[in-house]
């Protein structure tokens, strides 16, 4: 087992990079961004952060090698997987699958059918050194190292993640998956996910994401970087359900060419502190951008969680749609922009935020900007925040269902325009997380 743990410096930087065995220009990338960490200020912005730096292990890597076969991988690791569900749902539902273990991916498998077709679905180490002309193309170039403190701490020690490559007019039938397990307290887990989706291509993309709970926190700092080309359209779905303990700072960001489409699908049930804004940059005519989010927040979690949606072409459209949670003193927070810049002209953008509110303890806030150029665009914003209906309440009481079922069939009524976005299974384990939740 490898670990680089304690208190980071450049020396550490360096044997990560080495362990690795990669290329001098990323060594120097790492380096960059570490200086530029250091320099950087926590985000000015959303709840305050206390993140114990000096007490996180920065990378662990608890087995040699990517496996293909399950039976391969180590049995402690497998089990976690199999109860996850993971392992099931590779055989019924999914085209490729890929899991992570603290800091590296421990297995990865893709069926034939994709091979032929010359689809890249592999980890992002493996993408750095079979791909480099590929790889080196678009790292870093939608979401940069320098943009916060927590981009720079994942440009650093950044380790693991999925990167998917599908060439031009191809269609992945079936989902493909990654899941991120942190298993250790005081771990950190820095995954770098890039997609690119080729003219005319379409594929869609799932992660689950889960942490035993400690007395210690953990930090899970991602970035997510996908390039949707010309009349291509991807879909990413995230559930992530970490442990209250862990800290989940997350940049996410595709850019839009003229006719495609982008699609968030964004779960956040988990975590102790949630900070995640999916943004589009629609940046030809005619590109779409939609993000369908849940966010639930129960006693001392904060959920601040949103979208961005940036319209750069003529005739591009937007859909935010964001549905919070909040019970026994949770703070569950709308953080969303909308831009039409100048030559946007005739786009059009809907932002729907809705909050229950379960109890007197519980708070909601609605932080939107939403900034208009161009005369003949649209922009329409509604937000409501209404405590649980008492008279949907008593309707189901009276019909002879007790107080808690009733409870539990309002929320996920509430929920129904995420849930009917979710490939069957998942809407079904989202039923299941949430029966647990409340």
């Amino acid at each position: 087992m490898k670990t680089i743990d304690k208190t980071l410096n450049e020396e550490k930087i360096k044997q990560i990079s080495k362990i690795k065995n990669e290329p001098s220009w990323m060594k120097s990338f790492r380096l960059k961004a570490f200086e530029k960490f250091e320099q950087l200020d926590q985000p000015n912005f959303g709840p305050f952060l206390d993140v114990p730096f000096d007490d996180i292990t920065y990378y662990k890597k608890i087995s040699e090698g990517i496996k293909d076969d399950w039976k391969q991988v180590d049995e402690n690791i497998q089990k976690t997987f199999h109860k996850i569900g993971l392992i099931d749902a590779e055989k019924k539902y999914l085209d490729g699958v890929g899991a992570q273990f603290e800091s590296e991916v421990v297995y990865h498998h893709m069926i034939e059918e994709l091979e032929k077709k010359k689809v890249i679905f592999c980890d992002t180490d493996t993408a750095l050194k079979k791909y480099p002309d590929l790889f080196k193309k678009y790292f870093n170039h939608l979401v940069s190292y320098d943009e916060n403190k927590y981009t720079a701490l994942n440009g650093a020690v950044w380790s693991g993640g999925t990167f998917i490559y599908v060439p031009p007019y191809t269609k992945v039938d079936r989902p493909l998956q990654s899941y991120f397990r942190i298993n250790s307290k005081n771990m950190g887990q820095f995954e770098r996910t890039l997609i690119i989706v080729d003219e005319g291509s379409e594929v869609h993309y799932m992660e689950g994401c889960t942490a035993p709970t400690y007395s210690a926190s953990s930090l899970h700092a991602a970035v997510v970087e996908i390039f949707v080309k010309k009349n291509a359209k991807c879909r990413y779905t995230t559930i992530q359900n970490w442990s209250t303990d862990v800290m989940n700072l997350v940049t996410k960001r595709a850019i839009v060419d003229e006719g495609g489409v982008m699609e968030w699908i964004d779960g956040n049930i988990g975590s102790g502190i949630n900070m995640k804004y999916p943004a589009c940059i629609l940046n030809g005519p005619f590109a779409q951008g939609k993000c369908i989010s849940i966010a639930v927040s129960k006693g001392k979690q904060i959920q601040d969680t949103g979208a961005k949606m940036i319209h750069l072409a003529p005739d591009t459209k937007s859909f935010i749609i964001s549905k919070s949670i909040a019970s026994d003193g949770g703070n569950s927070t709308y953080r969303g922009k909308v831009k039409i810049s100048k030559k946007a002209k005739r786009s059009y953008s809907v932002v729907k935020c809705d909050t229950i509110l379960l109890d007197d303890k519980s708070k909601s806030d609605t932080v939107p900007t939403n900034i208009v150029y161009p005369k003949d665009a649209y922009l329409e914003h509604e937000a409501t925040v209404s405590k649980l209906d008492q008279d949907k309440l008593f309707y189901l009481m009276s019909r002879g269902i007790d107080e808690e079922k009733a409870k539990e069939l309002i929320i996920m009524g509430f929920l129904d325009r995420f849930r009917e976005e979710l490939p069957m299974e998942y809407a079904v384990e989202l039923t299941h997380l949430m029966k647990n939740y409340f």
